[in-house]
C-alpha cells in the first residue's frame, strides 16, 4: 500500500551503517500530521487524504480555514497537502480517521520514496549560471561582453523555450526512488538518504515512489 506524509526539512548529518560505511542523510521532522480530511468519490469526484503540519497562530488565518480544521479538533496549518495514489498503489491513509494523526512508524528503513519541496531561490541569474553555459573569449578585442547570452540568430528571440537569463529557482522539485536510512519513533523524524530539496526549515511532502523498481 502507498503512504505519505508531510515534514520539515532541518538540514543535514552523517550516520554509520552496520558495515562501517558513512553515509549522508538529511533529517526530515514529521511531527504534527493531522488528517484533515478525507475525500470520497461520492463528495469529490476522486479518493484523496488532506493532511496538514505545524501549527499557526488563529489569528493568522481566516474563517474557513477555521471552520475546516475545526472538523479535525485542531489548530490551523501552515502546510497542507493531498495524498492521492493510483487504484493499483492503493492508499494506505484512507483507513485513518479525521484528526487523527500520522506517525513515523508507516515508513521503515529502507522503504524507497519520493521527496518534492520547493528549490532555494537564486534570484535574477544569467544563463552561465541558470543553464551552465560558456563565456565568450576573455581576450581584447574579440568580445566586448564577455558573459552575454550570444547570437540569438535570425529569429529575433522569438524561438518558445529560449534559455534566456531569468529567475533561478523557486520552483516544485520532486526526487525520485530515495532510500530512508533510518526511522526515528521517539522523536517523529525520518532520515533521507542523501539530499533532499529546499532549504533548511523548508516543507517537503514524503511519499511511497511511484517508480519504485520491482
Amino acid at each position: 500500500m502507498a503512504k505519505g506524509i508531510l515534514g520539515r526539512k532541518l538540514g543535514m548529518t552523517q550516520i554509520f551503517d552496520a558495515a562501517g560505511n558513512l553515509i549522508p542523510v538529511t533529517i526530515v521532522d514529521c511531527s504534527q500530521n493531522v488528517v484533515l480530511q478525507q475525500k470520497t468519490v461520492e463528495n469529490d469526484g476522486y479518493v484523496a487524504v488532506q493532511v496538514g503540519v505545524c501549527d499557526k497562530k488563529v489569528i493568522l488565518s481566516n474563517k474557513p480555514e477555521q471552520g475546516h480544521v475545526a472538523k479535525a479538533n485542531t489548530a490551523p496549518k501552515r502546510f497542507i497537502r493531498e495524498f492521492r495514489f493510483s487504484e493499483a498503489q492503493g492508499n494506505d491513509l484512507v483507513s485513518y480517521n479525521v484528526g487523527q494523526e500520522v506517525k513515523v512508524d508507516i515508513f521503515a528503513a529502507g522503504d524507497v520514496i519520493d521527496v518534492t519541496g520547493t528549490s532555494k531561490g537564486k534570484g535574477f541569474a544569467g544563463t552561465i549560471k541558470r543553464y551552465n553555459h560558456a563565456r565568450l573569449r576573455m581576450s581584447h578585442g574579440v568580445s566586448a561582453c564577455h558573459r552575454e547570452v550570444g547570437s540569438m540568430g535570425a529569429i529575433k528571440g522569438n524561438l518558445k523555450g529560449k534559455k534566456l537569463p531569468g529567475h533561478m529557482g523557486n520552483v516544485t522539485v520532486t526526487l525520485q526512488n530515495l532510500t530512508i536510512a533510518k526511522v526515528d519513533s521517539e522523536r517523529e523524524l525520518i532520515l533521507v538518504r542523501g539530499n533532499v530539496p529546499g532549504p533548511k526549515k523548508g516543507f517537503v511532502v514524503i511519499k511511497t515512489a511511484v517508480k519504485a523498481a520491482k
